[in-house]
């Protein structure tokens, strides 16, 4: 029978155990970054008529005035830092317009009529292509009280 041992000084033990760490805290970062968000939409939400743009702002739990505002946009080619930002809340809420850039989508806009402490000016914007919700905010329209978050308030 033979056997192998290793004589490991002080330092390299150290070393060993402080290189282990930096990979477990790599990789940690790496599948946490990596991770889908629990607000993301997982499948495409159809938005096709009103009753189901309707149905999806009820999940969040908001409410709407009956009446709403449609207008055709182009998705900018080139972005600013207002659209950049913009995309950065969609992107929270598991949207992503890059791969919309120049194309034209419909915009309806919903009154919300139960904004907790506020019901003048607050709207749900819905960007809908070909039927399918690809982005959006709720928004204080007004110019003293402006503020543009997700679905979800946040």
């Amino acid at each position: 029978m033979k056997m192998l041992t290793f004589k490991l000084k002080p330092k390299t033990i150290f070393g060993i155990i402080l290189a282990v760490t930096g990979v477990i805290v790599i990789l940690l970062t790496f599948v946490s970054n990596h991770t889908d968000k629990s607000e993301s939409v997982s499948a495409s939400v159809s938005a096709s008529t009103d009753t189901e743009r309707r149905d999806y702002l009820s999940s969040y739990g908001w409410e709407t005035d009956k009446d709403f505002e449609t207008k055709e946009i182009t998705v900018p080619e080139r972005w600013n830092d207002v659209y950049i930002d913009y995309n950065e809340v969609q992107k929270n809420q598991g949207f992503d317009l890059t791969d919309y850039k120049g194309r034209k989508v419909t915009l309806y806009t919903y009154k919300i009529t139960n904004y907790e402490g506020e019901t003048e000016g607050i709207v749900a914007d819905m960007l809908v292509c070909d039927g399918i919700l690809i982005g959006g905010d709720i928004c204080n329209t007004s110019a003293e009280n402006g503020f543009l978050v997700g679905f979800n308030g946040k």
